[in-house]
């Protein structure tokens, strides 16, 4: 086990591991295969990405022992999924937080499973949607992989305005010196007002200072700004508590199917999840990074 210690920041909230179940006082669990979106009145199925999994409570799924959390992606049936996962979140699911932060340092020590189809995440979503619905009010990725591609670690942001006019930033950083995600590594996220900055290892390996958030609607959903002034005021999204969650999604648009060659149970391992804060504040909100707005992208 690392040093929980860092300088210049104080742990605010720690999870190690210990014991032998999910401590209820920091995790809830995501069940099922989809969710109801309220605004639209209609079931979700797939979690709006078409994915294949069952997520339950089950220490099939999720377990912890010898200081680790392991979520397992299952090649079972149920309910008429073909496969059951986990998906735990430090927000319950009636919306009761349990913890979240605004700015700070999050760190996860993880073993990452890959394989065609498989679509690990360590995240983080916003406690309220004060913006609007995803991705107005914003959505942080520390760590996804595209299943197949073991060597490669991904970071995002997903802003704008309401699905299905969100925006994407993302980063594809190589693991270096033939490391695969499966080794133990860490993935590190240090949040300031206007600016994001993404790590692994402690390398940095990505900085985001340019987004935006629009509450727009029209009958179609999220509707793009055409004017600064639609704009909700900068940093937003990213200026207010997000909380954490860790899963393993199983097929979907992003990762494509399973294959005959994918190993289940495929499984995310979990050392510590830590998350500090900053030693004499942050000080002023830093200016908007260089960039367009979706108006000057128009020809």
């Amino acid at each position: 086990m690392s040093s929980r210690r860092k300088k210049g920041w104080r742990l605010v909230w720690a999870d190690e591991f210990e014991g032998d179940q999910l401590d209820p006082r920091k995790w809830d669990y995501d069940l099922g295969n989809g969710f109801f979106d309220y605004r639209a009145h209609q079931w979700v199925p797939g979690w709006g990405n078409e994915e294949l999994q069952y997520y339950t409570d089950s220490p099939r799924n999720v377990s912890v022992a010898k200081s680790c959390l392991t979520i397992s992606a299952r090649k079972e049936p149920l309910h008429g999924c073909g496969y059951t996962s986990g998906r735990i979140k430090t927000r319950s699911r009636d919306g009761t937080p349990l913890f979240n932060t605004l700015y700070g340092r999050v760190e996860i020590k993880a073993q990452v499973p890959w394989g065609k189809g498989l679509w690990p995440a360590l995240w983080m979503l916003p406690q309220d949607d004060r913006y609007g619905g995803w991705a107005a009010s914003g959505e942080i990725d520390l760590m996804e992989i595209v299943g197949d591609k073991p060597h490669e670690v991904l970071n995002s942001l997903h802003f704008g305005s309401s699905f299905p006019k969100r925006s994407l930033i993302t980063k594809a950083y190589a693991l270096p010196g033939g490391s695969t995600v499966a080794d133990w590594h860490v993935f590190g996220l240090e949040w300031q007002p206007g600016e994001i900055r993404f790590y692994v290892d402690d390398v940095l390996v990505s900085t985001y200072d340019h987004w935006w958030s629009c509450s727009k609607t029209d009958a179609h959903g999220g509707r793009e700004p055409k004017r600064a002034s639609e704009l909700n005021p900068w940093p937003a999204p990213f200026d207010q508590p997000f909380y954490l969650v860790m899963n393993v999604a199983v097929g979907g648009n992003f990762p494509g199917l399973p294959t005959a060659d994918t190993a289940f149970p495929a499984q995310l391992v979990v050392d510590y999840v830590r998350v500090y804060e900053k030693l004499g504040g942050w000080g002023e909100t830093l200016p908007r990074g260089p960039g367009r707005m979706p108006w000057q992208l128009k020809p």
